[in-house]
């Protein structure tokens, strides 16, 4: 007689996942995947996107299942997974958006017009300087990165990016600010 997951909580549906039943994992995928698709499809909007990363959402919840606290609810562990991808998503897709601003500015000169891009030295020189920008971004400490991506590149208000990351509006505000002061440093000595 074989088990029927059907009727198994999603604790202990994950319990079995971790000691080796892995069909246990495809009910917990069936139940939820529709749940998380609507959510993710509500942050980012584009419907194959949305599916894509709730693809990605799931594989991060089976690959992370060893981190999920049993005495709290699965689900909201899994929309949390759910909601730092559709993150990360977006803020790859700002990135990318901003890259292709930046890399399709229109070439050549319009007849009677002068060419008023800077040459391309000076282009280059502007890409080796948004590089070392991203480079100083990614070295800063978790603790400044952090609420200076989530207030720039998200647009978040001091108030979500505290409730995010349980802080208190005021110490996102000085951290925002520590983080800039840090970037403009690491300009100003070079």
């Amino acid at each position: 007689m074989s088990l029927d997951f059907r009727l198994l909580e999603d604790a202990e549906l994950a319990a079995l996942t971790l000691a080796g039943r892995k069909a246990a994992f495809g009910e917990i995928v069936r139940r939820h995947r529709d749940r998380l698709y609507r959510l993710i499809r509500g942050h980012i909007g584009d419907a194959e996107e949305a599916f894509d990363v709730t693809q990605d959402s799931l594989a991060s919840a089976y690959a992370g299942l060893h981190g999920y606290d049993p005495e709290r609810p699965f689900i909201a562990w899994l929309v949390r997974i759910a909601v730092n991808k559709s993150r990360d998503w977006r803020r790859r897709q700002r990135v990318r958006r901003f890259l292709t601003f930046a890399s399709s500015l229109p070439a050549g000169t319009v007849e009677g017009v002068a060419d008023e891009r800077p040459d391309g030295e000076v282009e280059a020189g502007d890409r080796a300087e948004l590089e070392r920008l991203w480079e100083a971004i990614a070295a800063l400490p978790q603790g400044l990165k952090e609420p200076l991506l989530l207030s720039t590149i998200e647009e978040m208000s001091h108030r979500q990016v505290s409730n995010l990351l349980g802080l208190s509006p005021k110490a996102v505000e000085v951290r925002i600010y520590r983080a800039r002061e840090r970037l403009r440093g690491e300009f100003a000595a070079r």
